[in-house]
Order: C-alpha cells, then sequence, then structure tokens
C-alpha cells in the first residue's frame, strides 16, 4: 500500500503525456489505446475543439511520481462515433428536464474494439482511476461517465465500483490453428463452403487485390483510400469523422502496424479496407469504393482479413460492429460490454432496470445466431 493519498489528475491531451509513460501504462498489444493512434486523433484534429470529442485523459501518479493508471477520457457534447447507442438515454433524460450532455466517455473515439479502458502499469492504483473518473463527472455536474467497450478482464473492476454492466454483441473470426483459407473452409458445411467460393470469385473477376503495409504505404494510397472513406462515411454518418491529415499520420507512425487492402482495376484503386495489426488480432476498421462490384466488400474485408490472420498466425479478426452478415462469413458472435456511471439515483434505476430487461434480449439473441454459423454440425 501506498503512503499517501492517491490523487487523479486531468491531462491536457494524450499528446501532453510522453510516449513512453503512456504506454508503460498502455502495452502494446492493442494498438487502439497506444500513444500513438491517440495522439494522432489529437493532432490531425479528428478529436478536439469542435468535434465533440474534448480529450480529458485521467492520470494517477504513482509513488515515483509516474503515471501509474490512464483512462483514456473525453468530454462528449453529442453521442456519435461511440458504437454503444444512448440516444434513448439522453431523450429520456432531456424529457426530464436534465441536460444529458455534456458527459464523459472513456474510450477511443470512433473505434468500436475491445479493449482496456483503464491502462495501468500499476494494478492496484485501478480503484483510485475510477474514483477520479467519478470526481470528475461529479464535480463538473456531468449526467453520467461511460466506459465503452471495456475489456472482458476489466468489466468486473467497474462492477466492484458499483458501475451498471451492459451487454452487446460483435461478430469475430477466430483462428483455430488454420494452415490456409481452404483449411478454414473445410471447417463449413458443404454448401457454405461453395457459397464463399462463389461470391471469393465473382468479387475478384477483372481485379488486383493488393496487401499493403510499412514502407509499402505511400501518400497516393492514403489520398485514394481517403476518397472511399468519405464515400463510406457520408453514406454512414452523414460526415466523416476522421480527417485527411488523419491517415497521412497513420501512415507515418504506424505503418508496420497498418494493413490497407486494396482492389485495382487496371493499376487504378476502386475499393479498399483499412485494418490495424494487434498482438494476436486483426482489426478491421474502415471500407469503402468508388465501384460497385458484388460481394466485393465482403472480400476486402471478411475473406481478405482471414487470409492475412493466417499468414500471421494472428488468432482473431475483428471486423467492427454489428454485421450479422458476418455469420455465413464464418464470423461468430461473442459478447461485448461497456459500463456507466449514473450519479442521479433515479434515473440510474431506470438505467439498470432497462439494462437487466435488455441483457436477457441480447443474450438469447446472441444464442440464436450461434446456431446459425456456418460451421459443421457434430453428428
Amino acid at each position: 500500500m501506498t503512503s499517501h493519498p492517491i490523487t487523479a489528475r486531468v491531462a491536457d491531451g494524450v499528446s501532453s503525456i510522453s510516449a513512453a509513460d503512456w504506454d508503460a501504462c498502455a502495452g502494446t498489444a492493442n494498438p487502439f489505446v497506444g500513444h500513438a493512434f491517440l495522439s494522432i486523433l489529437e493532432q490531425s484534429g479528428s478529436v478536439g475543439r469542435g468535434t465533440g470529442w474534448q480529450p480529458l485523459p485521467i492520470v494517477v501518479d504513482d509513488t515515483d511520481d509516474r503515471p501509474g493508471a490512464i483512462a483514456p477520457a473525453y468530454a462528449k457534447s453529442h453521442s456519435q462515433g461511440e458504437y454503444v447507442f444512448d440516444h434513448a438515454w439522453a431523450d429520456a433524460w432531456e424529457r426530464a428536464g436534465g441536460t444529458y450532455y455534456p458527459k464523459l466517455q472513456v474510450a477511443t473515439p470512433f473505434t468500436p474494439v475491445p479493449g482496456p479502458r483503464l491502462l495501468l502499469r500499476d494494478q492496484a492504483l485501478a480503484p483510485a482511476l475510477i474514483a477520479g473518473l467519478e470526481a470528475l463527472t461529479d464535480e463538473n455536474g456531468l449526467s453520467s461517465a461511460h466506459a465503452t467497450f471495456v475489456a472482458p478482464d476489466q468489466v468486473p473492476l467497474f462492477e466492484a465500483a458499483g458501475w451498471l454492466i451492459r451487454e452487446g454483441t460483435q461478430f469475430h473470426w477466430r483462428n483455430e490453428g488454420y494452415r490456409s483459407f481452404d483449411d478454414f473452409l473445410s471447417a463449413l458445411s458443404s454448401r457454405k463452403r461453395k457459397a464463399i467460393r462463389h461470391e471469393r470469385a465473382k468479387a475478384v473477376e477483372g481485379l488486383t487485390i493488393r496487401h499493403l503495409t510499412g514502407a509499402g504505404l505511400t501518400e497516393a494510397h492514403w489520398d485514394a483510400f481517403w476518397v472511399f472513406y468519405q464515400d463510406t462515411g457520408s453514406r454512414k454518418w452523414g460526415h466523416p469523422y476522421l480527417t485527411r491529415p488523419f491517415f497521412s499520420l497513420l501512415g507515418e507512425r504506424m505503418a508496420d502496424q497498418v494493413l490497407l487492402i486494396l482492389a485495382e482495376r487496371d493499376g487504378r484503386p476502386i475499393a479498399g479496407a483499412l485494418n490495424l495489426i494487434g498482438a494476436d488480432t486483426l482489426y478491421g476498421r474502415y471500407w469503402g469504393c468508388i465501384e460497385d462490384v458484388p460481394f466485393l466488400h465482403f472480400e476486402l474485408c471478411y475473406y481478405q482479413a482471414i487470409d492475412a490472420a493466417i499468414a500471421r498466425a494472428l488468432a482473431t479478426v475483428e471486423a467492427g460492429a454489428q454485421g450479422e452478415h458476418k455469420l455465413a462469413r464464418g464470423y461468430v458472435p461473442v459478447p461485448t460490454w461497456s459500463a456507466h456511471y449514473i450519479p442521479d439515483r433515479n434515473f440510474r434505476r431506470a438505467i439498470a432496470d432497462f439494462l437487466a430487461r435488455e441483457r436477457l434480449g441480447v443474450e438469447s439473441d446472441r444464442d440464436y445466431l450461434g446456431a446459425l454459423t456456418p460451421f459443421k454440425r457434430d453428428q
């Protein structure tokens, strides 16, 4: 036990903390909580003034006056870019005469990737870090604090602090020691194998597929991908979340962790999928195209990702939020969790009741979906 009081402080953005100190807490397994990725979001203008994501990282210093625990926190003035939807909560709070925004969000912006939300060099500091999040919420009159896509091993830490736990579902691909894509297909029913082979053949007719990483990434590739990303972002969210400089900085500072998969027709990129490479997981993030090709989305985002994961001996492919269509492509439903601090007792009671009822439906749906996977059934 420490011999002096533990206090939490609010830092002036991720960039105000040294990469060495931040990453000593964050580790290197998940690229989305590392200093490089989060500082790129700040320095590219993707978060910060005017975006509704104001960086407020919470830091608890250890006895050596170095960060021993950090939470990547943001003051939010809306609920966009989170992928754990609380719009109904906001509406209810506003109808009751309250002000839901701003709220506190502990997350990687625009990134529905499970991972640590308490970055801990010293595990014993977890309660102090959570208490710091609560104090920031209370002292500034914020309606609530939310830690989204919490790593499973950290859910009990929030639960022990009395935060409400919400359950969701994503679809991930699991590498069962496959040696090749055909080896993976052999685990599927014959009908599903035939369907996937048909999709893959149709998707790549007349196209060249390229995997780019490290020094192979150029500004020309980012120019092409920016067009794809803008098209998808405009259709999905109304406007893209990330700025063009984000992609240049990503290529400059994290190139070896980037896998950009492009489809080219006669040497011209027509579609692309952006992935980040973690310690044991390939994370699919963004996709877009300028030409409508049947099944190309599945090819670039799911099948090529499986190819890449097998080649790298990665355990998992996480292909983003939602998407029951991933089931037929060999991705299975897995639980996700978020944690919520609601200071107002009446509001907390209503949310707790809602979450208890929602959880039953989520778990029932996941059981149902799990029975629809394309894998062979035991005889």
